[in-house]
């Protein structure tokens, strides 16, 4: 399978920069912040074929695995599980229900899986009653993790995973939920590559979505490009391709960052470790409900890495996907920074 690819490699590396890989990795275990699933290999995302990006279809985990507390536990649990998924997810005899007719696709961040993400908010979904789907994309062979390749690549190998929901379950549409990069790849094949009609609501958590200046080192290396290079060694060629302004991001909203008949959803924190400023997360097309999650729950400081894993943001997710059962999250404090030790940490479990 291929889509059209008209980047040159400088394009590639014009883009999202993680904190400090711009100054030669010297906090690069606290920037790129790799979360690294134990999986031996993985298909290679993309390979640039006159022209084209030639994909394989995405992996799909298949081994239930118990929900995990944060980043870390799942991190030391795939080591000895590499296919691990969140449980109940990936049941392919699943069919929808009246009351839920949508299948739930949910898709990881940078440098990470499906289980490493999705752990709690999988069975989650499941245990409300609707049918769930969880892929690994964007992987490489010999890799450890997933969501590290071209993100072109990546949003063809979700297209073709919605496909293969769609096909599963005799749904007419999928609803689905991005997280960090995979909010971005998921916007990407419903907005560029046809998915609209097959989708019915997107929800973006922590998403990238108009990029971010990475507290002001990417426009540095606008001024030095060579960085962008030194960048992608120490952390991902999609890591590299998520800046505000790269092309990929230029690329996903040029025309309006929504298009009719998907309802689209984004949960973000004002104390984003990643995307700067705050507001390129929400987005600003007809049809879109952005939620910050500090002005819902001033004392939760949760931030980019622990959004997933928090109760207030997992509930919220719900909620949207499930608005007719909506429950007010209990709004209890959360400390500014927690889960950021987690998440180095499982990068070098």
């Amino acid at each position: 399978m291929g889509i059209r690819r008209s980047r040159t490699r400088k394009a590639l590396l014009h883009s999202v920069v993680p904190v400090g890989v711009l100054v030669i990795g010297v906090i690069a275990a606290m920037t790129a912040l790799p979360i690294e699933s134990g999986v031996a290999t993985a298909d290679p995302a993309g390979q640039p074929v006159a022209g084209t990006i030639v994909y394989l279809p995405a992996v799909v985990p298949v081994e239930a695995g118990p929900p995990q507390d944060g980043p870390l536990a799942a991190a030391n649990y795939l080591k000895l599980h590499p296919n691990a998924a969140p449980a109940g997810t990936n049941d392919f005899g699943c069919k929808p229900s009246a009351e839920h007719p949508r299948p739930v696709v949910l898709a990881h961040g940078t440098d990470s899986s499906a289980y490493s993400d999705f752990s709690v908010i999988g069975p989650q979904l499941v245990q409300a009653g609707f049918c769930v789907f969880a892929l690994n994309y964007g992987g490489k062979p010999g890799g450890k993790s997933y969501g590290t390749e071209d993100v072109w690549a990546s949003s063809a190998q979700v297209g073709g995973f919605v496909d293969q929901v769609l096909t599963a379950t005799g749904a007419a549409k999928v609803d689905m939920v991005g997280f960090s990069q995979g909010a971005s790849v998921t916007r990407f094949y419903i907005n560029k590559l046809g998915g609209a009609a097959k989708v019915g609501q997107w929800l973006g958590v922590a998403s990238p979505s108009y990029g971010g200046v990475m507290y002001g080192l990417v426009p540095v290396a606008d001024k030095v490009p060579a960085l962008y290079s030194v960048a992608e060694l120490f952390s991902s060629v999609a890591a590299v391709q998520q800046a505000a302004g790269s092309p990929f991001m230029t690329e996903l909203n040029a025309g309006g960052d929504t298009v009719p008949g998907v309802r689209y959803t984004t949960i973000g924190s004002r104390v984003d470790e990643m995307i700067q400023p705050f507001e390129n997360i929400a987005l600003r097309g007809d049809g879109a409900t952005n939620l910050v999650l500090q002005d819902l729950c001033p004392v939760n400081k949760t931030g980019h890495f622990h959004e997933v894993y928090d109760p207030y943001v997992q509930q919220l997710v719900r909620n949207v996907l499930d608005p007719e059962h909506a429950v007010t999250p209990a709004c209890v404090p959360v400390a500014l920074g927690t889960g950021i030790s987690e998440v180095v940490l499982a990068a070098h479990s």
